[in-house]
């Protein structure tokens, strides 16, 4: 039943926006910000994939690791990885080196070509629409809803991989297409 909480400099933030120096320029600067375009969009569901299983800080820390690995998350280059690139990865300490979401973020590239629609319609078409009040408390905020999970199916139907309901979600949230910064979060009363 947490409600934001100041920080040691004084801000009232979601919770977890305190918890660490990284943690807290994210929330504040990109966390719940509206985002838009093939390659960010792409990094963004690609890192939410890794991030699986781990703390998003893990996944926060090692951002420009992988942005170097993954030629920019530019889909065009990563659809044309091949075998050599996949062992190259693995062998990447800088990054998580998980087979399985390695080879779900360069299907996910190749799918991002077959589309037939570009990948921002297709993921912002989820988005909920008409006002939607921020959660109160951050048991207020759910895991899954039945946009993630029509977004996640769509995603699977096209294609991609290591994109389920709770993946959706984390997206959903790290781009702005819902917003759930507390109520008393200052992020609440931000553009």
């Amino acid at each position: 039943m947490t409600t934001a909480l100041p920080g040691a400099d004084g801000v009232a933030r979601c919770p977890w926006g305190n918890s660490t120096v990284d943690y807290a320029a994210y929330h504040d600067e990109e966390w719940g910000v509206e985002l838009r375009g093939e390659a960010a969009l792409y990094e963004r569901l690609s890192l939410e994939a890794f991030q699986s299983g781990l703390s998003w800080l893990t996944i926060l820390r090692k951002r420009t690791a992988f942005r170097a690995a993954f030629a920019g998350f530019e889909p065009e280059k990563v659809a044309a990885f091949g075998p050599d690139d996949v062992e190259r990865l693995m062998n990447d300490t800088s990054i998580v080196r998980n087979r399985a979401k390695i080879d779900a973020t360069i299907r996910n590239a190749r799918a991002i070509a077959e589309l037939d629609v570009p990948l921002d319609d297709l993921l912002w078409s989820f988005a909920p629409t008409g006002k939607r009040r921020r959660p109160r408390l951050t048991s207020d905020v759910p895991a899954i809803t039945d946009e993630s999970k029509a977004m996640a199916k769509a995603l699977k139907k096209r294609g991609f991989a290591f994109v389920g309901p709770t993946t959706a979600y984390a997206l959903m949230q790290a781009t702005g297409m819902v917003d759930d910064h507390l109520a008393d979060c200052w992020r609440g009363s931000a553009p």
